[in-house]
């Protein structure tokens, strides 16, 4: 496939603000094929097909342009756990609410062996758990991930089935459990599984997963 011409960054294809977006979607195509280090301020310029000194009038340095691809990257993950907790609807809501949790898990994962390129970009640009919202994007509901989690312990909580006072603590439990089994078959040893020894792990991790979260 051929590159498209290069031009110049004032072209008129490009007023108004076009070429930063432009350049996010390039850099986001790039780390879905390739994760982050696909993605660079020369290669994205040249897949936008503007000169390599277009993209440093918009982003600062390479982690920020990053920092843009993975609010891209959060935003889809975001869409995704939504779509997954908007489709369970159970008539007992301690039941709905259980298995609103297991798909908000099940979403996570899932995206990650679907979109591996996105999800290990999603996470390549360091942030804090004080400054996450700045690399979350959101889904279509305006939702971010981490929030549509805490949302699902709440309602658990509200329910008796969290003790008052650890919810943030039940939240990062599951959050480091989907997240270390997402890295495992990713790019550690389970990554040798074949698609039925995946789905047989992540039913039971998520099965055991959601019956520690709502012991009481």
């Amino acid at each position: 496939m051929s590159m498209p011409p290069v031009v110049d960054s004032v072209n008129t294809s490009y007023h108004h603000g076009h070429l930063r977006e432009a350049l996010i979607d390039a850099a986001t195509d790039l780390a879905r094929a390739g994760g982050p280090e696909a993605v660079g301020l020369r290669s994205v310029s040249r897949q936008a097909g503007v000169s390599h000194n277009a993209a440093y009038r918009h982003f600062s340095d390479l982690n920020d342009l990053l920092r843009a691809v993975c609010v891209r990257a959060m935003a889809e993950l975001a869409t995704r756990l939504e779509a997954g907790i908007d489709r369970v609807h159970r008539d007992d809501p301690i039941e709905e609410a259980r298995d609103r949790l297991w798909a908000c898990g099940e979403a996570y994962l899932r995206f990650a062996l679907e979109q591996p390129g996105l999800f290990r970009t999603a996470f390549a640009v360091p942030s804090t758990m004080d400054n996450l919202e700045a690399t979350e994007g959101t889904s279509p509901g305006g939702h971010q991930p981490y929030a549509l989690l805490e949302q699902q312990i709440a309602r658990l909580a509200q329910l008796g089935y969290v003790e008052p006072g650890t919810e943030d603590t039940a939240a990062l439990s599951c959050w480091s459990t989907v997240h270390g089994l997402s890295c495992l078959m990713l790019d550690g040893p389970l990554r040798s599984l074949d698609a039925l020894g995946r789905d047989e792990v992540i039913t039971s991790v998520l099965n055991r997963t959601t019956a520690l979260v709502t012991e009481r």
